[in-house]
């Protein structure tokens, strides 16, 4: 091997821990050509999962999992994206229902998702959303790195969504993806959301639907928190808003929701 193949993978292995990925894209970007692509596949020190996708080979054989894939997405490739809604959630300790059968989705939130990450074999279904639920798309992120079964190289963190961003995320699924029902169990453990912090999400959020959810449950369950929130200084729209079959409308919000959480605060419900 020349002296400049092997600085070119030199560069490949102190950038890529063992059992992480890279694509296409990134090699050719640090100077590795697909002709070198392949002679380090063939050497052993790259195997391909998928068309334009590699690992450097770990020292025991171990199967791919989803935290691997993102975390070299965010760490490696640079990709801007996250962990998100009820994914996030589970990840901090606020997911108590977990299907039954195989493993839950993944939400990861992204606006430049590379095609073949759909393609890859991993033990849990990766949903993809784009940025679009807020105008300030980096507003409540954080980082998590014990909430991950992976085991993490060089100080690397999980990028994901604060509770308080990832319960909004959430109730933008309903009710397509997400239940009434989970997500209420959800909200009983959110009693330790930071006030301000879902002051800038709820003014950030762009859907009427997700803000008036918001209230809906924060009036159900009552938190100190909620005590900080007043509905009136967020734009909930006018109107009535469909979203549910059978459901009756809420009296203070104004959506379609199930009978138990058309409710006022004093008990009285809406009378269809």
């Amino acid at each position: 091997m020349s002296a400049q193949r092997e600085e070119k993978l030199k560069s490949v292995l102190e950038a890529v821990p063992a059992g992480f990925l890279v694509d296409a894209r990134w090699l050719e970007a640090h100077g590795v050509s697909r002709f070198l692509t392949r002679r380090y596949i063939d050497s052993g020190w790259l195997e391909r999962l998928e068309r334009g996708v590699f690992r450097r080979p770990a020292p025991q054989p171990t199967p791919l999992d989803w935290q691997s894939v993102i975390l070299s997405l965010q760490h490696i490739m640079n990709y801007q994206l996250h962990v998100g809604g009820i994914s996030a959630l589970g990840l901090q300790g606020y997911r108590h229902y977990l299907p039954l059968g195989a493993p839950p989705p993944v939400w990861l939130y992204g606006d430049d998702t590379p095609p073949w990450l759909n393609r890859l074999k991993l033990e849990a279904e990766l949903k993809s959303r784009p940025l679009s639920l807020f105008s300030d798309p980096a507003l409540g992120l954080t980082e998590n790195k014990s909430g991950s079964s992976t085991t993490l190289p060089w100080g690397w963190a999980l990028r994901l969504s604060s509770p308080e961003r990832a319960i909004l995320e959430a109730l933008d699924e309903l009710p397509e993806q997400e239940s009434f029902h989970n997500l209420d169990m959800v909200f009983e453990g959110l009693a330790t959301m930071r006030p301000r912090q879902l002051t800038a999400l709820l003014h950030s959020c762009r859907k009427i639907k997700v803000r008036r959810l918001f209230f809906v449950f924060a009036d159900h369950h009552k938190h100190a928190w909620r005590e900080r929130l007043n509905p009136e200084d967020f734009n909930l729209g006018t109107g009535d808003r469909a979203l549910i079959k059978g459901g009756k409308i809420h009296p203070r919000y104004r959506i379609m929701v199930p009978p138990e959480f058309a409710l006022t605060t004093d008990g009285a419900a809406d009378v269809p």
